[in-house]
């Protein structure tokens, strides 16, 4: 055997729609952010994009939601100051990230405005959408009703005592103000009070049969996602409000209710990724493109988000989308579950965990990448500290990973004048071939079932099985008398090294990269086996990570 011939495509294009969390434009990220949505949905995206799906992945900063607005009256400032500063922030986290945006856009937009009109206004005419008396929080001093997050009390299901107006944190319950338990204003921390007020709401209870017969048919949703949306749905949705009586936010496109009232937030969030997906067809120069992504029956659509956001993204988006009509419904909300510190779940509220700034300006940022990709919380609430990172940066970049790039380039690169090119595969590096083409089809498998830590970790067993090759073959002794077999074991383990490259790239888009473009080859494919150049040389690149003290 020669080396490996050029390899397969694992699937037929198809068009995925990748949505993203729209981060309130409020406060500094941490890694729990990142580890439980942005990383994720890049990692997802990227892979498709590698093996040939046509993929825009998509969010915004949220300047909606009422965190921006307390933000701004703490600080005695107008709310815009606050976005402007927050989504700048933003930018420069993806940049130096390396998260690999579609479209990163905002809700202050004026087509994310008309879009989110023209949905309401859709859904009021197909019957969906009313107005109703509802009970709001008022604060008597301030003299004004109280937006949903601007009051706090214990949650009755778990007796969290920071739960907010609209969903407790800890139990991940949707809730009314009017439901807490001592709710407080969050201005001064007197009690609430509660007086009726008149607003539009979402008819939910209309849409109940139709949502209930929709999850029904899902499979393959990770367990606490489906679990807990079936249970929503089959206790009975209510009614929600969707209009508070605020002077932030999007107009509500009639006049009925009178001057004061806005749609508010959790409505006209999720409305972003439709409004986005607009947005990015007219930058593209093809403003009927988003079609593809919304209105294909074969088009998929994924969204990451955390389990906080389970209700929103698994019921209220697709009952919103069910109201409108001919909208695709979410294929997969493959929601993480919360990153803990040090028992805690990390809060840029609270403060709990460090930013990610703090981070940034020490880590390498596939370094970044690679230590929270390692502990994803798809399944359960990860545990995450400095040390641990350390240890993964050390013990599996630095010492496996890195080293074994090192060790195989010096090798070639000291010896490439004394190679002898006219070799022949053995038995044992043909197994070690076959075991990147499995490690592809794996890999692949796993990524596309949205299992991104599992997929790491199959990566990472190759890149012990290449180091247990070399131990095995040992070629720098090899080469003292048989430089034919030599050129041979070290042509093998760096087919194998370029295969890594290739499956680590939606995790370590840079250094991947670094590494790929070092190795000279005959053909290049974008998802399986390169045949690599004999004779060629290879490009020194120095040390990929560096090791933390």
């Amino acid at each position: 055997m020669n080396g490996p011939k050029k390899d397969y495509s694992y699937c037929m294009s198809k068009n995925i729609l990748v949505s993203v969390a729209w981060p309130y434009a409020s406060g500094s990220r941490h890694l729990g952010h990142i580890g439980g949505a942005y990383l994720p949905a890049d990692i997802f995206a990227r892979y498709n994009r590698m093996i040939g799906n046509n993929v825009i992945m998509v969010s915004g900063s949220d300047v909606h939601g009422t965190p921006i607005t307390v933000r701004a009256d703490d600080e005695g400032v107008e709310p815009i100051e606050i976005v402007n500063r927050y989504h700048a922030e933003f930018l420069s986290y993806w940049e130096k990230l390396n998260i690999q945006w579609d479209n990163y856009t905002t809700t202050m937009t004026d087509n994310h405005k008309e879009v989110t009109q023209e949905m309401f206004l859709k859904i009021k005419e197909n019957g969906f959408i009313e107005k109703n008396k509802s009970i709001q929080a008022f604060d008597p001093k301030e003299n004004k009703f109280l937006p949903d997050r601007y009051v706090e009390g214990e949650c009755p299901k778990c007796n969290y005592l920071e739960a907010r107006g609209d969903q407790c944190d800890s139990c991940g319950i949707t809730l009314d103000p009017e439901e807490l338990i001592n709710p407080k204003s969050k201005i001064n921390g007197n009690p609430a009070e509660f007086k009726e007020t008149e607003h539009y709401f979402l008819k939910l209870s209309a849409l109940n049969d139709k949502l209930a017969d929709w999850l029904n048919t899902k499979k393959g949703w990770r367990p606490h996602v489906i679990n807990f949306s079936k249970s929503f749905v089959d206790e009975g949705l209510q009614d929600r409000a969707i209009t508070r009586d605020l002077d932030w936010g999007i107009e509500i496109p009639d006049n009925e209710l009178g001057d004061g009232k806005k749609i508010y937030v959790w409505f006209e969030a999720v409305i972003g990724y439709l409004s986005a997906s607009k947005e990015w067809a007219v930058n593209n120069g093809t403003p009927e493109a988003w079609k593809d992504f919304w209105l294909d029956e074969n088009a998929e659509s994924y969204y990451f988000v955390g389990k906080d956001n389970v209700p929103f993204h698994a019921i209220i988006w697709p009952a919103m989308l069910l109201a409108y009509g001919d909208l695709n419904l979410p294929t997969n909300v493959p929601a993480n579950q919360y990153i803990l510190i040090k028992g805690e779940k990390a809060s840029a509220s609270r403060g709990v965990g460090k930013t990610l700034n703090d981070y940034l300006d020490e880590w390498n940022p596939d370094s970044l990448r690679y230590s929270l990709a390692s502990i994803l919380p798809e399944q359960n609430d990860s545990e995450i500290s400095e040390d641990e990172m350390i240890r993964r940066n050390n013990e599996e970049l630095v010492a496996a990973w890195g080293n074994l790039v090192q060790r195989v380039f010096s090798q070639y690169i000291n010896n490439f004048d004394d190679l002898d090119t006219s070799f022949e595969y053995e038995k044992i590096d043909e197994e070690l071939i076959e075991g990147a083409k499995n490690c592809f089809k794996t890999t692949g498998e796993m990524i596309e079932k949205v299992e991104l830590k599992s997929s790491l970790q199959n990566v990472m067993a190759y890149v012990n099985s290449i180091n247990a090759y070399l131990n095995e073959t040992e070629p720098w002794k090899v080469i003292k008398e048989d430089k034919k077999r030599a050129t041979g074991i070290l042509h093998c383990a760096i087919t194998s090294i370029d295969a890594c490259a290739t499956m680590f790239t939606p995790f370590m888009p840079t250094t991947s990269k670094i590494v790929s473009n070092a190795i000279q080859k005959e053909d290049e494919n974008s998802w399986g086996i390169n045949e690599i150049k004999k004779g060629a040389p290879l490009e020194n690149i120095g040390h990929l990570f560096k090791k933390f003290d």
